[in-house]
């Protein structure tokens, strides 16, 4: 078959699915001229006239005389611009009617392959390229680029390689050539071909050549092989063009080398060598990573200066400014920009929510809507974050509704986006449906199930989702060993702590983040050792390892030893308002007041802005130290309170059993506009109940519901268990419970088992007691207060057994003990306790302060608070021991008169030492502040501002 059958057929069957185009295409009436002019055929193509241009190629010629092969090729390289493939075929056809490609040296058929790889029609062109004949370089370079066009870069190689084999018909590859491939290498990440290429090039003198040494620069830096770029580029002298510089300075930023980018711009200043669009782009790119602001604004103003206003450029300012901070300038800009396309658009809306401003972000996208543009993927996904962190369901709901009717909703980020929105929003019903409907999950779309499930406190689902993922070839990362380690810190099982710190290990997860999470987790699971022993590994500490550390040992109780290690961590490190919250929270804890005023003055010093978080650690911290006026005084200079804030004095105003003055708080937090959360509702109902504002109480708990839309927790309902307990209405408390909507868990039970063993109702405090047990059979807690229910009843049998089933479960009670600090240091006493140096001198002084409370106040021992079997000569003598007792006794003799006594103690104060303690104040003129485990009592001339009601 002919060359030329093969080309019609070819071109009529296979390739164009249009018949050749007749003469009378674009006229009825046939023109007189027997072929094109050139001059006017050149100024069509010029003035981009695609139709003209076509309807003069194809006016009818004189038979035998088909068009010049030169007016082929300024119509396809017209059609090639405007990517217009129709016409492209339309002109096809026409040379294969004319016989033009009968007689063609290869230069029209190089242009047709050309015209379909610039149109994406690569299969097309490679129809084309199998019907030639005679191939020339030309028609090589044209199908690698068409290939390359595609994206198909492993299919240019492949023809790069054909072409290599057919040398021998005397085709070599130029310097063309050879840059089309090594782009192909560098898309391809196929550095081996790439080094190959760079061979020929040395071996055919074409690596000077300023193109192939260019694409050799820009080959290297994608494949990651930065050094080997700068050599080339080095090499090239004074061959070195603008797209020289811009090719080893983008490849610097692919490698993220941004200093060296910065370094080789200034050289390339220094050339005396102008920016074009792509430096300028480069360099932008180099400002918004480096946050270099007064160098994008010498940018800025020499692309002012210069005139150009190319889009491309301006949305790099718009990433510069935003990534910098300066959302004013971002805005300016883009307020200037006269023809937005989508990238401005989501450049704009991403600057808001990069840099904090959601609720203009929201506005900005109804913007966006009113200028006529339609949101797409990014926009989404930037309008999700906002919404999420605002925590506006609605909005999300709406966003949500939006990218379904758009039919957006099917891509996989904006999937994992929706994930993380809900999550913040707290819907976890709305994530998992959302995770389970997804058909592509990524690594992101785990995770964020994982941490949804995590920090929703389902912490057992996070575990069975780990697992899911594990066998669905999910390679773990760290984003996902963090998400997991989290719902294992929740669980507090160190079994699978110490799993996971295995796989950590076994699979290279174990960088600085992962160990200190370790910290944290061993922390929350009761393993300080294996906290300490995971701190003590870490070489390079940052100030996360030190606050991680920190925690752990607050929240295990280990408070003296948490404000040692702060104090070790600062001649390593200057600590941060995140770890000042935790120190400020284990002094609290600590009730040592002169610490708390040593790190208020830091704060003070260093400039620390006292707001947020900052101001309500501390007035916890002095309220938890008994200073409740330095508590109020920080409140009322706190220039924006939050619910946190107002929350927090309200806690403090009940603790220290100041409930009227709760109740006036609260009213003042509601008449400023801020809502009461569940947290603020607690500590309310808390004051209530240590303050005997039965019915308040009760009209707190229906305004939660009825007014607030506030579902109540088991520790709202505990509180009026305890209120109604405390007031003596034991039996309406227990009919309380039963009438609750959820079913009551072990602090409700424990409220009312409190309250019956104060008032005495042995019978229901035995049911309470039951349900406690059953609800937490390995809690010590529970049994000593069983126990001692026991006791009080008189059943030392019953008693006896309880605590022997303590001993028999391997369960260790907390020791009843009391700190005082005395000239900054922290002193702990155990009740029995002779340890402390002055142990002698403060038995001494106990046996002195009781014989002066029996002659001057009449003080008798109530034995009836010894819940132990044994003489009454040993309750008196158990009695004076209590560790409170030891604590105030060695306050007497290391203060000077008159000065105030602070005590701390981990247990409720018992009912004898209450009354030991009011006849010290009173006779010894001190002001004793007592902080127990449920509130604060202030002794001051013989009596307690609880009222005897605790």
């Amino acid at each position: 078959m002919s060359v030329r059958l093969q080309r019609a057929s070819m071109a009529t069957n296979t390739v164009l699915s249009l018949p050749p185009i007749p003469y009378n295409r674009f006229s009825r009436t046939p023109p007189a001229i027997s072929s094109p002019d050139h001059t006017s055929l050149k100024q069509l193509c010029k003035e981009g006239n695609l139709r003209q241009a076509l309807r003069l190629l194809t006016a009818r010629v004189a038979p035998g005389r088909p068009p010049p092969q030169d007016h082929y090729g300024m119509v396809l390289d017209l059609v090639a611009a405007k990517k217009a493939a129709t016409q492209g075929v339309q002109v096809h056809a026409h040379a294969v009617a004319t016989g033009s490609l009968d007689v063609d040296d290869g230069f029209l058929a190089t242009k047709l392959l050309f015209m379909y790889g610039k149109c994406g029609r690569v299969e097309d062109a490679r129809r084309l390229f199998d019907g030639m004949s005679g191939r020339t370089v030309f028609s090589w370079n044209a199908l690698i680029g068409a290939y390359l066009s595609s994206g198909s870069a492993g299919e240019a190689l492949g023809v790069y390689q054909a072409m290599r084999e057919s040398a021998t018909l005397g085709v070599v590859p130029d310097g063309c050539t050879l840059a089309s491939v090594l782009k192909a290498c560098g898309v391809a990440g196929d550095w081996r071909c790439g080094c190959e290429v760079h061979g020929l090039a040395v071996k055919n003198g074409l690596d000077l050549s300023t193109l192939v040494a260019n694409a050799l620069i820009a080959m290297y830096a994608r494949c990651g092989m930065l050094d080997s770029a700068v050599r080339v580029f080095e090499w090239l002298h004074g061959g070195r063009d603008v797209a020289s510089w811009n090719s080893v300075i983008s490849g610097c930023l692919q490698n993220g080398m941004f200093l060296k980018a910065l370094d080789l711009f200034r050289g390339m200043q220094r050339a005396c060598l102008s920016m074009n669009s792509y430096t300028t782009v480069g360099m932008l790119q180099v400002c918004a990573e480096l946050s270099q602001l007064n160098l994008g604004r010498e940018v800025h103003a020499a692309l002012l200066k210069s005139g150009s206003e190319y889009i491309i450029q301006c949305n790099a300012l718009l990433v510069m400014y935003s990534r910098c901070g300066r959302v004013d300038s971002a805005r300016r800009v883009f307020r200037e920009i006269d023809e937005k396309d989508h990238i401005s658009w989501n450049s704009m809306l991403s600057c808001y929510v990069q840099n904090g401003s959601y609720v203009e972000a929201v506005k900005f996208l109804g913007e966006m809507l009113e200028g006529g543009f339609q949101p797409d993927h990014a926009s989404i996904v930037s309008l999700c974050s906002a919404v999420g962190h605002l925590g506006w369901l609605t909005n999300g709901r709406e966003a949500h509704a939006y990218a379904i009717k758009q039919r957006l909703d099917t891509d996989t980020q904006v999937g994992n986006t929706f994930l993380d929105m809900y999550m913040k929003c707290r819907c976890l019903e709305y994530s998992v449906r959302i995770f389970d409907r997804m058909r592509i999950k990524d690594h992101i779309s785990w995770t964020t199930v994982i941490t949804c499930y995590a920090q929703s406190s389902r912490h057992l689902k996070a575990l069975e989702k780990f697992r899911e993922a594990l066998k669905e070839g999910i390679k773990v990362d760290a984003m996902l060993m963090g998400s997991i380690l989290e719902a294992s810190s929740g669980l507090k099982n160190i079994l699978l702590a110490k799993q996971l710190h295995c796989y950590a290990i076994r699979h290279g997860l174990l960088d600085l983040v992962q160990k200190n999470r370790m910290i944290d987790m061993y922390g929350e699971c009761g393993e300080v050792y294996h906290s300490l022993k995971m701190f003590d590994t870490v070489e390079e500490r940052d100030i996360v390892t030190w606050t991680s550390m920190i925690n752990s040992y607050t929240s295990n109780g280990l408070l003296n030893e948490a404000v040692a290690l702060f104090a070790e961590m600062q001649t390593d490190i200057q600590p941060d308002s995140v770890a000042l919250v935790s120190i400020i929270g284990a002094i609290a804890d600590l009730s040592s007041l002169a610490k708390g005023k040593e790190v208020h003055g830091f704060l003070i010093r260093n400039n620390f802005r006292m707001e947020d978080a900052m101001v309500s650690s501390l007035v916890d911290m002095y309220s938890g130290c008994g200073s409740m006026s330095n508590a109020l005084r920080l409140f009322d200079g706190a220039k924006c309170k939050d619910v946190v804030l107002w929350t927090a004095i309200i806690n403090a105003a009940g603790m220290h059993g100041h409930g009227k003055q709760a109740l006036d708080l609260f009213k003042r937090m509601l008449e400023t506009g801020v809502a009461p959360d569940h947290v603020s509702f607690l500590a309310l109902l808390y004051a209530c109940s240590h303050s005997k504002l039965v019915d308040e109480g009760k009209c707190y708990l229906d305004m939660m519901r009825s007014i607030y839309g506030l579902e109540p927790w088991q520790e709202h309902y505990a509180c009026v268990v305890d209120l109604l307990g405390r007031s003596g209405q034991t039996e309406d408390a227990y009919e309380f419970i039963k009438s609750m909507p959820l079913e009551p868990k072990s602090v409700v039970w424990c409220a009312l088992l409190g309250a019956c063993r104060v008032h005495k109702n042995h019978e229901l405090a035995v049911v309470a007691a039951n349900k406690l047990l059953e609800l937490e059979p390995d809690n010590p807690g529970n049994y000593v207060l069983v126990s001692n229910v026991y006791a009080e009843m008189g059943k030392w049998n019953n008693a006896k057994e309880v605590r022997v089933r303590i001993s028999e479960r391997g369960l260790r009670k907390d020791p009843a003990c009391s700190w005082i600090e005395i000239r900054n240091s922290v002193h702990t006493f155990t009740a029995r306790d002779h340890s402390h140096r002055d142990a002698e001198r403060i038995h001494l002084k106990i046996a002195e302060i009781t014989e002066k409370l029996r002659k001057e106040g009449g003080y008798i021992e109530d034995t009836r608070y010894v819940l132990h079997d044994v003489s009454e000569e040993e309750k008196v003598d158990v009695l004076h021991r209590h560790s409170e007792r030891l604590a105030i006794a060695f306050g007497l003799i290391s203060t000077r008169p008159g000065t105030p006594l602070r005590i701390a103690k981990n247990l409720r104060v018992c009912g004898d030492c209450h009354e030991f303690t009011k006849l010290v104040s009173k006779l010894f003129e001190r002001e004793i502040v007592v902080r127990d485990a449920n509130r604060f009592h202030h002794f001051r001339g013989g009596s307690c501002s609880c009222g005897d009601f605790w």
